[in-house]
């Protein structure tokens, strides 16, 4: 029976120790033979460094890795000098994404939407970067209506996205509602749905 394929995305560490810590989990779940694994990034961008260090350690060890990029409050040209810093590094993939700024910011910046980023992605960079985008299948909670949730997300298709990962959902007839949705839609970009671990489940 063919596997089915699994990312596993990651939190930057925050210490020395974190750091190794994390470098023994991913020498573990590599064993699974992920297509890719990704890396959050922080709220206006403030885990940039970690974020980008930690996406380099593991191209090293040979894995796909993809990068989470978000564009509240950031200008074109910061944008355009990330996205050299991560082809000079060898990145193929990105999570491209609005963000959060940090608590007590305005909107700020060129970008409004994620639809905004990928746009701008594919205008500066061609088929250079694998672009994922992000699905709700339980509404993003900004959103006014599931049907408007929807159009943002193929809005962010036609901008030129390659597939979307789902945030994290606790029913799954939700997740095939939306499916079937996207579908009436006429969207037919592949989707991975996400799932996390229940640390009660887990004893940890």
């Amino acid at each position: 029976m063919k596997k089915l394929p699994v990312s596993f995305e990651f939190f930057p560490p925050k210490t020395p120790e974190g750091a190794e810590k994390l470098r023994v989990v991913r020498q573990q779940l590599y064993t699974q033979v992920p297509e890719f694994c990704s890396v959050t990034y922080g709220a206006g961008g403030s885990t940039q460094e970690g974020t980008f260090g930690t996406v380099g350690e593991i191209l090293k060890e040979g894995v796909s890795a993809a990068s989470h990029f978000s564009c509240i409050g950031a200008s074109k040209e910061s944008v355009r000098k990330e996205l050299g810093i991560l082809k000079s590094m060898g990145v193929k993939r990105l999570v491209a994404l609005r963000g959060d700024l940090p608590s007590g910011y305005g909107m700020g910046g060129e970008f409004h939407y994620a639809s905004d980023l990928v746009a701008f992605i594919r205008k500066e960079t061609g088929d250079d970067f694998h672009i994922e985008v992000a699905a709700y299948p339980e509404v993003h909670p900004q959103a006014k209506s599931p049907e408007s949730d929807l159009q943002a997300y193929v809005s962010k298709v036609k901008a030129g996205a390659n597939s979307a990962i789902t945030q994290y959902f606790t029913t799954p007839m939700r997740t095939f509602a939306l499916w079937t949705m996207r579908t009436n839609w006429a969207s037919t970009c592949p989707w991975c749905p996400a799932s996390c671990p229940l640390p009660a489940l887990l004893n940890c």
